[in-house]
């Protein structure tokens, strides 16, 4: 078990000190939103693990057939990412007044619903990431059930610890950047976006 445990944090590790566009959403999300924004951005992304783990597991035959559309998927990702980046470059930061009011609520809750949905579906459709899952889950098809729930469980807890830690980190970035480095933020967490979706489409392209 101690093993197991082991190959959980490793896992969870590289994960954790991956660079790509979660990364910088966490960092523009907290920076323009707040804390439970970027929560619920994170979240989604969460979810997206847990569900291709859970598929890795159960359904790997499933998810070896959806890696045969793996250009199909990354285009869509592709194209997903390049949107959000073209809307983040024109997108208006403006300042937020404390939700005290029933409409603000809502407001707030339509936004952070809208986070959740975008981390879920950049973590989704990344071919790379269900390509990380299925060959996790390949290296320990001869662990038992119990040792896999250690392994993966490892991974996510110690991958969520530090999501929140990077949302932390993020908010005392805040404290310390003008209204128009915040700007100059979006303007490059825009084009990092379409670098990332236009580089996710040439490789997927190439590869096929």
């Amino acid at each position: 078990m101690i093993e197991a445990v082991i190959t959980g944090i490793l896992l969870g590790l590289a994960l954790a000190l991956s660079v790509g566009p979660v990364i910088f959403s966490i960092i523009k999300t907290r920076i323009n939103y707040g804390f439970n924004s970027a929560l619920s951005f994170i979240s989604g992304v969460w979810f997206s693990d847990l569900l291709w783990i859970f598929t890795a597991n159960f359904f790997g035959n499933l998810l070896k057939e959806l890696l045969l559309y793996k250009t199909s998927i990354g285009i869509a990702g592709g194209s997903f990412m390049i949107s959000l980046g073209i809307f983040f470059l024109f997108m208006k930061k403006n300042k937020i007044k404390q939700e005290t009011d029933e409409f603000d609520i809502k407001i707030v809750r339509s936004r952070n619903l809208r986070l959740f949905i975008t981390g879920f579906l950049i973590n989704t459709l990344n071919p790379g990431v269900i390509g990380l899952w299925l060959a996790a889950v390949s290296q320990s098809l001869s662990k038992s059930l119990n040792q896999k729930m250690v392994i993966f469980g490892t991974c996510l807890l110690l991958n969520i610890l530090a999501d929140l830690i990077k949302i932390n980190l993020a908010g005392k970035l805040k404290k310390i950047l003008t209204s128009k480095n915040i700007k100059t933020l979006n303007v490059a967490s825009g084009i990092l976006f379409i670098i990332f979706g236009i580089a996710l489409m040439v490789n997927v392209i190439l590869e096929k």
